[in-house]
């Protein structure tokens, strides 16, 4: 029986004054856990670099359509249908497009995640800037379980985790709860289900309160640190600081700073 709501990825872009804009992304594929096939991958970073242009964009938030799964992981029944290695090296390369756009866009992304968050689920998660869960969530990497090793984004877990459950996480590819995942490092939030979409809105509200260049900068520039040995961590920091006063915002906003300040002695004189 067909699906009465066919696949796909929907993106609402918020309004938030004044001229911000926040863009919202489900990737729907419910029936199946919103797993990520070829045709959804490629739509998937089609619509996130096309909204790296959307003027006044100040965050993407990613969700997965229903309750039951942020990303529940690859197609299996299009990975089980991979015949050799090079359209395994095809397949695999779609999956860290979808991750590579995230990393990618110019502002801070936060994961929403419920229910299922797994294989290529968690790896999208782990590209996002921020993640909070709903209680209840299960996290996982069964790749091993099927034969094939976790790659990809999954390179961003000993980041996140440490070394030692990373190793736990993808060589045992055991599923895991909100308890773990908070602990370990992989969420910054758990919550309630029905306090996810406030929780992202404290997110988003404190990020409306900051330089809308100075968090690109500084987004740009914990890419960079991943990356660089320290001294030349160091160095970008001072380039990127300096890349600041090219625009106009350090002195509006420190100037604002200041005023506030003085109005707030003043009353209290």
């Amino acid at each position: 029986m067909p699906d009465p709501r066919p696949q796909g990825v929907k993106v609402r872009i918020e309004e938030r004054p004044p001229g911000a804009r926040i863009a919202h992304l489900t990737i729907d594929n419910e029936r199946r856990l919103n797993s990520l096939n070829s045709a959804l991958m490629t739509e998937f970073v089609d619509k996130v670099e096309a909204l790296a242009a959307t003027e006044g964009l100040r965050a993407l938030v990613i969700t997965g359509a229903g309750e039951k799964a942020f990303v529940g992981g690859a197609a299996i029944d299009e990975m089980a249908a991979v015949t050799d290695g090079e359209a395994a090296r095809a397949f695999i390369t779609r999956v860290h497009r979808c991750c590579h756009a995230v990393r990618e866009l110019p502002v801070p992304v936060i994961a929403r995640i419920q229910g299922f968050t797994l294989g290529a689920g968690l790896e999208l998660a782990a590209a996002c800037d921020l993640r909070v869960a709903a209680e209840g969530a299960q996290f996982g990497m069964p790749e091993v379980k099927l034969g094939i090793p976790s790659v990809v984004e999954a390179a961003l877990l000993p980041g996140l985790v440490g070394w030692g459950r990373a190793r736990e996480m993808l060589l045992l590819g055991e599923n895991f709860g909100t308890d773990e995942a908070l602990a370990w490092g992989m969420v910054e939030r758990v919550v309630p289900a029905a306090q996810l979409d406030a929780t992202v809105d404290r997110w988003i509200d404190s990020l409306l309160h900051t330089g809308a260049e100075a968090v690109r900068l500084q987004k740009q520039l914990i890419r960079r640190w991943e990356d660089l040995p320290m001294r030349e961590a160091v160095r970008a920091g001072i380039d990127a600081f300096a890349a600041a006063w090219d625009s106009p915002e350090p002195t509006r906003m420190m100037g604002e700073f200041q005023a506030a300040r003085k109005a707030r002695r003043a009353a209290g004189a």
